[in-house]
């Protein structure tokens, strides 16, 4: 077996951000064809949060178990697995979900889609060395993306065919990937060595773990749920049209987007610690000016100005990952991950809670602005602590 390093392999991290681009197109459907579902359905607020919410959640639980399973298999098996699978709902969906329990079934299966994160960012990881996984990760990772694509085709697809056939057109992109996947990507020349039991809780014990999972359910749960949930938002809050709702939350995901791999960069360069603490700064801030912005053009600039943010703050979150946890990276990426899609899903579900129990969306802004405050606040007396700290680079290797 040898034993020089990788210097990496540009089809496979090409064939990564696809794959997690189409994923996350199809994790977020339901989010930015939520207009046209709800629309004079007479559907509560919080029944409309717990269905954006409900894809989010089923591919956040998933991470855990698919990447330990990607570890044992190999990231390009379990890709491709996976891609298959979402032949299922969206057929379904486009051919029989004509009710509220037949969509809830299409979101858990949607839900699949978003373990993709806990499949392909290892398998582009394993192929580069340390000194490049900020900004590796943070392209493979840009396949967020996949938010602007669903918002800004879905709803102008949906209202000329019907929001039906947009899961039904969706099959094509899907088929594409796959192929793509199925030639390009392979398997680092040395693979993750299978863990056991004990490893993977090991993995667990780690105070570290549990700090990143903080960390990456404000900032990735907030890119991921603000992108499916805002174009509800919108149009509850100012009326906008299903398109300008989309064209909008499409805006501020691409910012959150296309800052990812630049957060990674950065990150790369200064270090995670020092940048990470100043961005959830800045979402804190975005989160209470969303609260009390009167019109939806001040609403736009801050909403991009905070997914920017969020976006930096998913880069900045796995450029540190794999330096601290090279060894494990595949199942501490699943428990980091799955944490951070939890975030996403309570991001959603807590808007509608809120927007029902008290008609506004301001006391939800507050409480999120709040909990970035402290996270902010917890990061700043850590480091206080130790400029050594576990993330930073120079205690990187174990």
């Amino acid at each position: 077996m040898t034993t020089t390093a990788p210097k990496g392999h540009l089809p496979t991290l090409l064939a990564c951000f696809a794959h997690f681009d189409l994923c996350f197109m199809l994790w977020v459907l339901i989010g930015a064809l939520s207009a046209f579902i709800f629309d004079g359905g007479g559907v509560q607020a919080a029944t409309k949060g717990l269905l954006i919410g409900t894809p989010i959640l089923m591919g956040s639980l998933l991470r855990v178990p698919l990447g330990i399973l990607s570890d044992r298999i190999g990231g390009k098996k379990m890709g491709l697995g996976l891609l298959l699978f979402l032949i299922v709902p969206l057929s379904f969906a486009w051919l029989a979900a004509h009710s509220f329990s037949a969509l809830l079934a299409v979101s858990l299966m949607l839900g699949t889609a978003g373990s993709s994160f806990a499949i392909v960012l290892p398998l582009a990881s394993r192929w580069y060395p340390r000194e490049r996984q900020g900004l590796v990760m943070g392209i493979a990772a840009a396949g967020n993306s996949g938010t602007v694509i669903a918002n800004i085709f879905a709803p102008r697809i949906a209202n000329v065919y019907g929001w039906h056939n947009v899961f039904g057109l969706a099959l094509i992109p899907l088929a594409v990937v796959i192929v793509l996947f199925a030639v390009m990507a392979k398997e680092a020349p040395a693979p993750a060595v299978p863990r056991t039991r004990t490893d993977y809780i090991a993995s667990l014990t780690h105070a570290d773990t549990w700090w990143f999972c903080v960390f990456y359910c404000i900032t990735f749960g907030g890119y991921a749920g603000l992108s499916s949930y805002l174009p509800v938002f919108l149009k509850d809050q100012f009326a906008l049209t299903p398109v300008s709702a989309g064209s909008l939350t499409a805006a501020a995901a691409l910012a959150g987007s296309m800052a990812r791999p630049l957060g990674g960069y950065v990150a790369d360069r200064i270090g995670g610690v020092k940048v990470l603490q100043w961005l959830l700064v800045g979402i804190a801030a975005a989160y209470s000016m969303l609260a009390f912005m009167p019109t939806v053009q001040t609403v736009a600039p801050v909403a991009i100005l905070g997914m920017m943010c969020l976006g930096l703050g998913n880069g900045v979150v796995f450029q540190l990952v794999p330096l601290r946890f090279s060894r494990d990276i595949g199942s501490v990426t699943g428990i980091v991950g799955a944490v951070g899609g939890v975030g996403g899903f309570l991001l959603p579900t807590l808007m509608g809670a809120i927007k029902g129990a008290t008609g506004g969306y301001a006391p939800a802004f507050l409480i999120l602005s709040a909990c970035a405050g402290a996270s902010a606040w917890l990061l700043m007396s850590l480091q206080g602590e130790s400029r050594e700290n576990s993330w930073s680079l120079a205690a990187a290797a174990e």
